[in-house]
């Protein structure tokens, strides 16, 4: 086996066909990712017919007293199954990348683990994982572990909602909370639309606060994924909130003198007379919560009479199916939850141009999640989604003393490239 450079051309062309293809392991994400800080290369595995036995975009930086570290985003594209290519591989490429002066490689292979119910229970098991895992100890990887939260480069758990169904049976099939939530959202103004490069700088603002990444991060991610990317925009018409808060609010008021006079009646009496009194109670709690509300959306209009956005969502196709690379909203005007109808839209638009499923990004894999990450997973899940667990994260050590060395001074430097 020898290890080669691919130019781009020939890489993007093998890449397309791998049985573990990413939009992770593509031209455009290497490009992307050379504009923001990193040097990038693409290798190619052979064998002495010059045949490719397997490929991969690896990304590098020098970190540490002239040491490098290098990472496969969701690579390599290689048979991991075959446990003698697999050791002759990495014999030949820790020679390579000794001789360049690297630390280690971080790789995190595109292979689901298990595929769990929203509660854990698994539902199919790829039975090729367990033999992966341990060619991939033997050949010399680190394994970082089955850790459930977000430890790693990319997640290890990821929501997917599949596609098969018509639109109305896949609405049917959320949550109640959620469908409530995407009702509401719609009855108080969001509306949601696409968005296009100029917005970008627009949605940056809702995810600015979520990660270190720059700007120009995504005005890249955009320009290399080209009509591939899609930007979602959640915008209040603050109009209409103003005529649905009055409506509730009317309603309600209605609702409430009714009950008064109920309460009034002296011919009601014992347990009719008790019940009325605990309705009037709600209604006096609802009563107040919609004339703040109303009082809310009557200053919202006046401060934006044209509307406003307050969320948003940036998406990419590959590979007949959608995936949302991060979204936002302001905290500020979570209650209106736009991100909940950002989400609808998006599985709209990938069931009209037919693809298989929507993959919502990262869950965590503590199913009985009571902390920060509870409302997260409650979310993702809602939409009557599957959750894909994959394989993990591994480091092959090149070079012992300095990786060690370099992970003792500082562990936060040791956490992956995205």
């Amino acid at each position: 086996m020898k290890i080669i450079t691919l130019s781009p051309e020939t890489f993007q062309e093998y890449a397309s066909r791998h049985r573990y293809r990413n939009f992770y392991q593509t031209v455009a994400y290497g490009n992307t990712m050379k504009t923001n800080g990193y040097d990038i290369h693409y290798l190619g595995f052979i064998d002495e017919n010059e045949n490719l036995l397997g490929a991969s975009l690896v990304i590098f930086k020098e970190v540490f007293m002239n040491y490098k570290v290098a990472y496969a985003p969701r690579g390599m594209l290689f048979d991991y199954g075959n446990m003698t290519l697999l050791q002759e591989l990495m014999t030949k490429l820790k020679k390579l990348l000794a001789k360049q002066g690297f630390m280690y490689l971080k790789i995190d292979p595109y292979i689901s683990l298990n595929i769990r119910k929203k509660d854990g229970t698994i539902l199919n098991n790829n039975v090729e994982a367990g033999i992966i895992l341990e060619n991939l100890k033997a050949a010399g990887f680190q394994y970082h572990g089955n850790n459930l939260f977000f430890e790693n480069a990319k997640p290890r758990f990821e929501a997917v909602v599949t596609l098969q169904k018509d639109i109305k049976q896949i609405f049917q099939l959320f949550d109640k909370r959620t469908r409530y939530k995407i009702k509401k959202a719609k009855r108080n103004g969001i509306e949601v639309y696409q968005g296009d490069e100029k917005d970008i700088e627009a949605f940056y603002e809702f995810v600015k606060r979520k990660h270190t990444k720059k700007l120009s991060y995504y005005q890249d991610f955009y320009k290399n994924f080209q009509e591939n990317a899609t930007i979602y925009l959640a915008k209040l018409n603050t109009e209409k909130f103003v005529i649905q808060s009055k409506k509730m609010y009317e309603k309600e008021m209605e609702r409430n003198e009714s009950l008064n006079k109920k309460m009034q009646d002296l011919k009601i009496t014992g347990k009719k007379k008790r019940t009325f009194l605990n309705e009037k109670m709600e209604s006096d709690k609802l009563l107040n919560h919609y004339k703040n509300n109303l009082i809310w959306a009557t200053k919202l209009l006046k401060e934006h009479p044209n509307s406003f956005i307050v969320g948003s969502s940036l998406c990419l196709t590959y590979d007949n199916a959608t995936y949302m690379i991060i979204e936002g909203f302001h905290p500020k005007y979570k209650e209106l939850n736009s991100n909940y109808l950002i989400k609808w839209k998006i599985i709209e638009d990938a069931k009209e141009k037919n693809h298989k499923y929507v993959n919502f990004n990262g869950v965590v894999g503590n199913f009985d999640e009571t902390g920060k990450y509870k409302g997260l997973n409650e979310m993702k899940l809602g939409y009557h989604a599957v959750i894909t667990e994959f394989i993990g994260e591994f480091d092959f050590i090149i070079n012992g003393i300095p990786y060690n060395l370099y992970r003792n001074l500082n562990k936060e430097k040791t956490k992956p490239m995205k």
